[in-house]
């Protein structure tokens, strides 16, 4: 049977539904196909998966909040850590290593040596611009904004290329001052 999407640890995701594996990597596929259909620039494509992946992680930071059971995370490494061990196990089922610190711990990677979302996926040579699994670094920028982290998140790295790893580069802009949604009139 194939491993679901769902880490078996309920201390890590108590409450996430499971989601067959293959059918996630195959949905997946099937969006970004038709994506390539839509658009004739491949540039294009990855603009809209980045897209559509900034507005699931601005809903899913959410659920992550709600169901990891972490506490506020006082700075940027922190916040980079729990992605990578907390975040992607409990999406994705699998660990990232955060490496590559810049000097003023503002800039970092994520490096991943296995990605369910490239499971039966080769790249065409007509698609070698394409960054297939854009839209996760799209869901990273989403997820920080909302936690008032504006970043630039982007592949550097992918085995889809040729690469030994997927490398996600992540640099926080800004750390924006948290808003309340009321002002207290007391």
């Amino acid at each position: 049977m194939r491993a679901s999407l769902r880490p078996s640890d309920p201390a890590v995701s108590p409450a996430i539904e499971r989601v067959n594996a293959e059918l996630f990597t195959l949905t997946y596929g099937a969006i970004v196909r038709q994506l390539l259909t839509d658009y004739e620039e491949i540039e294009e494509v990855n603009k809209q998966l980045d897209t559509m992946g900034y507005n699931i992680g601005a809903r899913l930071i959410d659920d992550f909040l709600a169901k990891a059971n972490i506490t506020k995370c006082t700075d940027f490494r922190e916040t980079a850590d729990v992605i990578a061990k907390v975040g992607f196990k409990m999406f994705l089922n699998v660990t990232a290593t955060v490496a590559n610190w810049s000097a003023d711990s503002m800039e970092c990677s994520l490096i991943l040596e296995d990605n369910p979302l490239v499971d039966f996926v080769e790249l065409p040579e007509t698609c070698q611009g394409l960054s297939y699994c854009n839209i996760l670094c799209g869901v990273l920028r989403g997820a920080l904004e909302m936690v008032s982290m504006r970043t630039e998140v982007k592949f550097v790295k992918d085995m889809l290329r040729g690469d030994d790893v997927f490398e996600i580069r992540m640099k926080l802009l800004e750390q924006m001052p948290e808003e309340y949604p009321y002002k207290n009139d007391e």
